[in-house]
């Protein structure tokens, strides 16, 4: 699982660090104003799909059917029920985005309401956006179904690395597109919209290849009465909602953001998207390695695999996030000004980024351990629990995010859903701990103890570096920055690994004991 965790890793490494490159090429064109905020309202609908399908529901209902089937019956039968999904896909989201195209102006006003219609055509660009985006759920579901097929061949870093399209062609699109949109009457912020929709075909172009080669061949057939396609329908469609509670969190954020200062949907967005790089990291690839393992184990009804695969799982996944949440709480305003402060983005635009990251950040812990618990609940067949947890989740986030946005405003917002993630995580995992009979809670509880301990020293060495290196290496330039943010991190990093040695914190070790293995050719 380490090894393709980190195979996952290096090309998530990749694709969200180009992410961090678009993020900063949007912050340089368009800041955090009127464009922004309506590209990021109109997004969160195909985005919110994306989600769903990338990371949820699609993975955990396919993957384990899948992977049976391609166990017990071989290849053909596997590349027949590729192709059933392939075809439903199409057809649902073909619809989907039909339906959206149609009625995108009442939808768009629903998300962003009476605010938006405030200020002079700022309503009528979210809708002309969302109009635009909405062919991205075919591309992404279709990219996610190959996905799903090669990693279930456990063929991890193409798939992984296929995100990284969508990056690529948002930053060409912001350089060279965007240039031209008011020479065909469009503003430039649609040359954005048009990125996302050659991003998710690079998606596809990406994979196929890699698919072709394991013998996969596409055919133009659909039986809804196939058993095996029922099955994939049947987990994801209360998969989707039990799978959705981050999404369904944020899409309320975007909601009630539209209601608070100007720029504030923008804010609470770069903020989640630099939180979600470590979850990418260290969540996501750790839950894609184990799944193939996790419903092959499921497959055999051997509890005590299960059990111990998880439980490997979580402990790996405590050993790298936690410290990734203290850093991300202490850094959070040199990281903000390094990666966005320029162009349009200003001074104030990092401090509230930075206040929203800060508060954001604790959620890392809940979003991750969901990604591991959740598909395991779909593997065992069950799809109930996480639909009834995620419900609570959702009624959570809904109640502390209408009293935090009084009394911290946008910040509210992302502490809400930070608290409602680590919840949702709680209360996932005590149930699965109650259905495999333990988590190994003994092991657990020492590891994030330990974790815990060495995570507070490297937060500690790397705050008072930090404040040392701003009097040390004063300046605003690009480069100062870097500086003092990659040697606080560098300190951190060599902090955090002496107390992981002293505390013997193996999966850390195992960690290190690989990488040296690596950078040393025995």
């Amino acid at each position: 699982m380490v090894r393709s965790a980190g195979l996952i890793g290096i090309a998530t490494m990749a694709s969200r660090l180009l992410g961090v490159a678009r993020e900063m090429a949007l912050a340089w064109v368009f800041g955090a104003g009127t464009q922004m905020d309506a590209f990021n309202v109109a997004f969160r609908i195909p985005n919110l799909v994306r989600d769903l399908f990338a990371e949820g529901a699609m993975s955990a209902a396919f993957v384990p059917t899948f992977t049976r089937t391609l166990a017990s019956r071989g290849k053909p039968a596997a590349w027949r029920l590729g192709n059933l999904v392939l075809n439903a896909l199409l057809l649902v989201t073909g619809t989907l985005v039909v339906l959206g195209i149609v009625f995108a102006e009442p939808i768009t006003h629903a998300i962003a309401g009476d605010e938006f219609s405030a200020i002079p055509g700022k309503l009528e660009l979210t809708t002309q956006l969302t109009r635009i985006m909405l062919p991205f759920l075919t591309t992404v579901a279709i990219a996610v179904a190959l996905m799903g097929m090669l990693n279930s061949l456990h063929r991890f870093f193409l798939p992984a690395l296929s995100p990284a399209m969508f990056n690529v062609a948002t930053i060409f699109c912001a350089v060279a597109v965007v240039p031209l949109m008011p020479l065909v009457g469009l503003p430039p912020i649609a040359g954005i919209a048009i990125g996302t929709l050659l991003g998710g075909l690079g998606q596809i172009v990406l994979q196929w290849p890699s698919l072709h080669r394991e013998g996969f061949r596409y055919s133009p057939v659909l039986d809804f009465r196939d058993p095996e396609l029922s099955e994939v329908l049947r987990l994801m469609i209360p998969g989707t909602l039990g799978l959705a509670a981050v999404q369904i969190n944020v899409f309320v954020n975007t909601y009630l953001a539209t209601t608070q200062p100007e720029g504030s949907v923008s804010w609470l967005g770069y903020a989640f998207r630099l939180m979600y790089l470590p979850i990418g990291l260290f969540g996501v690839s750790i839950a894609t390695a184990a799944l193939p393992t996790i419903a092959r184990q499921a497959g055999e009804a051997d509890k005590a695999a299960i059990r111990g695969t998880v439980s490997r799982g979580l402990r790996l996944m405590l050993s790298l996030n936690v410290p990734a949440t203290v850093g991300l709480i202490v850094l959070a305003r040199p990281i903000v000004e390094l990666i966005y402060e320029r162009g349009r983005f200003g001074p104030g635009d990092s401090a509230a980024t930075a206040a929203a990251l800060m508060f954001y950040a604790p959620g890392l812990l809940g979003y991750s351990a969901v990604k591991i618990a959740s598909p395991t609940f779909y593997s065992l067949k069950d799809s109930r629990t996480p639909v009834i947890v995620s419900v609570l989740s959702v009624a959570a986030n809904l109640a502390l995010n209408l009293w935090l946005v009084q009394v911290l405003s946008f910040r509210g917002l992302a502490l809400g859903t930070a608290i409602a993630a680590v919840l949702n995580a709680v209360i996932l995992l005590a149930l699965l701990s109650q259905r495999l009979g333990g988590l190994d809670g003994r092991r657990l509880a020492i590891s994030a103890t330990k974790i815990s301990v060495a995570s507070a020293l490297m937060g500690a060495a790397v705050w008072f570096g930090a404040a040392w290196l701003e009097t040390a290496v004063p300046g605003s330039a690009l480069s100062i920055r870097a500086i003092r943010v990659f040697t606080s991190i560098a300190a951190g990093v060599i902090v955090l690994i002496i107390a992981a040695r002293a505390l013997r914190i193996e999966e850390l070790d195992d960690a290190l004991r690989r990488l040296a293995r690596r950078a040393v050719p025995s």
